[in-house]
Order: structure tokens, then C-alpha cells, then sequence
């Protein structure tokens, strides 16, 4: 088939891209590169089934283009981030709620099948651990800017299940829950990446808060290959899944981890929420999925594991920066 991937310069967009190449489709990446960074695609860019785009995912004729020269389509594109998200509000809001209608609107005219990516913040503040996807949402104040991203994938996923109701539009929603992995960049407050690169220059490891916040790193070759087990199933059509793992590991262990994973000698330094992020930001104690839907519907169970994914990072961050290979890593 050929598919269009919004957001394929992306972190995950790329990954899905290159599995897609491998799996014998045409892709067409479409991409502002406002986020996506060129350098992700570096490995397949000259390939003769891949072609990249430039271009705004809120440009409905261009994107209604697209589309209806695509067999399926898989939409990723979003501000993502929670640093890029609080330092760019409106932008973030715009792309990610009218990105999403434009890319709907398309798909149903069009009657090309579509999965949206959508987000664990859409559970907001929660405290029933672990997350189902038809658990009651608890959001923070609308002053802080920090719940404006669990606002919009909200807003898109109610858009996506609207559309099928009501277009019979053939989408699946799949919520990622902390994808990580190589290729991911740190510039946007992603955790590890920012970690792992302090621990390679020798300098402190930087924990939010009192580090007893706790997360699930998803492997993204895990979260990629369950997003494509749910696009082939058309039981899925309509429904909303999480994807990832159910690892759960506190910021707190992550940096121990991360440390000794990069043979670093860094201090690890607690730094206050509001020193970082302002007034605008607050976060919430646990988050973790519950993935007995998504079991149910597909078998599909995590394959990386955190200190397997770690690895796998660690090995490509040192790539990037032109640093050597930890010792411990170098012959492992």
C-alpha cells in the first residue's frame, strides 16, 4: 500500500516510517519539520518506496491531496513536549485540535482508514492505577498551561470516534504512554534523552521534584509494532487502545539507572518544578496503562525492556554527540 505518515521526521513517525518501508509499502512522510528533524530519516531517506514532504499538517489542500492518493493513513503529527507545549500554548493547540480535523475530515472524504495517536495526558490526574481506556478523566486547572496537550488529544480523540459514529470513518485511537528509545531528541524536555546526556558529559543528573513520580518507558519499536498489529484488525475500528509497557520505574531509579548504564560518575541533582517550568506546570504521582485491551484484541505483549531500551539509546546518543561507546556497553 502506499501510506502517508503526518509527523514521519518525528521520533515515533520516523520508526514507523522505516518498519512500514520494511514491511514492502510506498510511504509518503509529511512533516514542518517544526520538531521532526531530517537526520531521523538519515537511514532510509534514499530509499525508492520513500518520499518526504514538507509541509503544514492544518493545510487542508494540501493534506486532502495527499490523502486521496493514499491507501492509509497514520497521523502523528503534534507540538509535542512538555517544554515546546508551555513555551508555544496556542501554536501547540492549533496543530495539534484543527491538524487532527483536517486530517479527519480528509480520511472520511476520502474513506481511507486512519490511526490517531493520541497520549497518556489525556488522563490528566488520575490516581486509579493503572489507566483503562474507559476510565473517567481528572484534568488540573485550565491557568495551567501544562493540561493544554491533554486538553487537545482529548479534544482529538472525542473528534476520531465522532467521525466513525457518525461518518463511518474507520480510525483507531492508540493512547502512547512515554515512547522512547534512539533517535529521540532531549530538546523538548524528553526525560531520558536529557538525562543520558548529562551522565555522558559528566554533568549533574537533573531530577524533577523529590524523583518518587513514577513512569512507564515504552520501548518505541514496541509501541510501533502494536500500532501496526491494531491497524491490521478491524475489530479495532473505533476503539481506543494503550500501547506500550507496563514497566514502572520512579524518575528517582531512572537516573540511578541511566547513570550506571553510562559508567558516569555525574551527581544527581533535585531540581523544583517551578525552577524549571514556572508557575504554569504541576505533575501527577504514577502513570501506568493497563493493556489488557490491547492484549485482548491483538496478543500483543512489550518486547524491550527498560534497561534493554536504555542500552539501545545510550548506544545511539553516544552516535550523535561522537562520544565513545560506554566500556561496559562497548563489548555487551
Amino acid at each position: 500500500m502506499r501510506i502517508l505518515v503526518t509527523g514521519g521526521a518525528g521520533f515515533i513517525g520516523s520508526h514507523l516510517s522505516e518498519s512500514l518501508l520494511e514491511r514492502g509499502h510506498e510511504v509518503w512522510a509529511l512533516d514542518d519539520l517544526s520538531t521532526g528533524r531530517l537526520e531521523n530519516l538519515r537511514s532510509f531517506e534514499r530509499h525508492p518506496r520513500f518520499r518526504f514532504l514538507e509541509g503544514n499538517v492544518v493545510d487542508q489542500p494540501m493534506v486532502t491531496g495527499l490523502v486521496a492518493q493514499c491507501d492509509r493513513v497514520f497521523h502523528l503529527a503534534a507540538a509535542v513536549g512538555v517544554k515546546y507545549v508551555l513555551e508555544n500554548p496556542l501554536r501547540s493547540l492549533i496543530t495539534n485540535i484543527r491538524g487532527t480535523e483536517v486530517v479527519l475530515e480528509a480520511c472520511a472524504e476520502h474513506g481511507r482508514k486512519v490511526m490517531l495517536f493520541s497520549s497518556s495526558e489525556v488522563y490528566g490526574k488520575g490516581v486509579a492505577v493503572p489507566f483503562r481506556e474507559d476510565d473517567d478523566r481528572l484534568m488540573g486547572s485550565t491557568h495551567k498551561l501544562r493540561w493544554s496537550y491533554a486538553c487537545g488529544k482529548a479534544v482529538d480523540e472525542c473528534l476520531a470516534i465522532a467521525y466513525h459514529e457518525q461518518r463511518q470513518l474507520p480510525v483507531v485511537v492508540v493512547r502512547c504512554f512515554n515512547t522512547c528509545g534512539p533517535r529521540q531528541s532531549g530538546a523538548y524536555g524528553m526525560v531520558i534523552p536529557n538525562m543520558i546526556a548529562r551522565a555522558l558529559r559528566g554533568e549533574p543528573i537533573l531530577v524533577f521534584g523529590d524523583g518518587q513520580q513514577s513512569r512507564c518507558f515504552s520501548g518505541v519499536s514496541d509501541v510501533v509494532r502494536g500500532s501496526l498489529m491494531l491497524m491490521d484488525c478491524r475489530e479495532a475500528e473505533g476503539e481506543i487502545f494503550n500501547v506500550g509497557t507496563d514497566e514502572e520505574v520512579t524518575i528517582g531509579e531512572l537516573a540511578e539507572r541511566i547513570r550506571r548504564v553510562c559508567g558516569s560518575d555525574s551527581e544527581i541533582e533535585h531540581v523544583p518544578y517551578e525552577k524549571v517550568y514556572g508557575s504554569s506546570f504541576e505533575d501527577m504521582l504514577r502513570r501506568v496503562p493497563d493493556l489488557a485491551k490491547i492484549r485482548r484484541f491483538t496478543g500483543y505483549q512489550p518486547e524491550i525492556g527498560l534497561d534493554q531500551m536504555l542500552e539501545l539509546t545510550v548506544r545511539d546518543m553516544c552516535e550523535q554527540m561522537r562520544r565513545p561507546v560506554p566500556a561496559g556497553l562497548a563489548t555487551a
